[in-house]
């Protein structure tokens, strides 16, 4: 790992990086071919099953680190560049909201198939408010990313854009545990068949099979890797531009960069399309994650004749 230096292992001068080291290029080739790998995993899982809400969600999660880490790799040849260094920092930043939407519309969906009355809120709403939620952190992530950018493009101090970004990812890490406290009482009420309010169960042709165990767990993992790298982004950012964490580069490769690999990878691995079936069971209106009772007849008509059904 590169240290804390100036940068005139790569520039001859003492001019100091924005980094607080210089970015070693190794680590820039091995994300790249790690993060393209795996989306271009997921752009051929999805086309294969249909699911095409998984482009501007987890597509979207790679493109944006693609981006930032390519940005990373062409610091450490020159370190001093404004153009690399701010479309790290905003890429980095913002990559993983897309990939935490994804989360939140596979577990609308489990919560659809095994009974809605375990859950607080139906499968329906409860994609609306956390894809909601997850859309207000993004623009707000993006708004101070854009400042933070506009700042350091003009030799001025980021703060005022870095608090923005920061806002933004505790208002994302505060919806990211409502979520998994949620998903929580969900399994929970589940397993001891304890619906909300005494809601009156409504049978599903699902069940929590194999398949469904392996996508709550690929969840569970998921939302784990995010959790802790939002911690760290709120960590590194509060401790400012110049903090100790912020200009520790193995801290980012360890709770940014592996944590969103670990997150896309165990989705190819565990892919909503293979464990839960294809576009047809998932009701068409994914992007609300909604059923109502028409879709749930309709649901019952096909629970024989897909692959993905229970």
């Amino acid at each position: 790992m590169a240290s804390e230096v100036d940068a005139t292992k790569n520039t001859g001068h003492s001019l100091k990086s924005p980094y607080g080291y210089t970015p070693d290029a190794w680590l820039g080739y091995l994300f790249l071919v790690l993060f393209g790998l795996s989306t271009a995993a997921h752009l051929f899982q999805l086309t294969r099953y249909r699911l095409w809400w998984l482009i501007p969600t987890i597509c979207f999660c790679g493109i944006l680190e693609l981006v930032g880490w390519a940005g990373r790799l062409w610091s450490s040849y020159n370190v001093l560049l404004n153009t690399p260094y701010t479309m790290q920092i905003v890429c980095t930043i913002l990559a993983p909201t897309p990939l935490v939407a994804a989360s939140f519309v596979m577990l609308g969906q489990c919560i659809r198939r095994l009974g809605q009355q375990y859950s607080r809120l139906s499968a329906k709403w409860y994609t609306i408010v956390f894809c909601s939620c997850d859309v207000i952190a993004l623009i707000i992530q993006a708004l101070g990313g854009g400042a933070a950018s506009a700042a350091v493009n003009s030799g001025k101090s980021p703060t005022a854009g870095s608090d923005i970004m920061l806002a933004g990812i505790i208002f994302q890490m505060a919806a990211i545990t409502f979520y998994m406290l949620l998903a929580s009482e969900f399994v929970l009420r589940y397993l001891y068949d304890r619906p909300v309010n005494s809601r009156a169960s409504e049978p599903t042709p699902y069940a929590l099979d194999k398949s469904m165990k392996q996508m709550l767990a690929a969840l569970v993992f998921s939302s784990l890797c995010i959790y802790l790298r939002s911690w760290y982004r709120t960590i590194e950012l509060a401790g400012g531009w110049n903090g100790y964490v912020i200009h520790t580069q193995r801290y980012f490769v360890v709770m940014d960069a592996m944590m969103i690999t670990f997150a896309m990878v165990v989705m190819n691995v565990f892919h909503p399309g293979r464990l839960l079936g294809a576009a047809p069971t998932w009701n068409g209106d994914i992007s609300l994650g909604g059923i109502d009772k028409s879709d749930q007849a309709v649901e019952k008509g096909w629970s024989g004749a897909d692959g993905g059904s229970r």
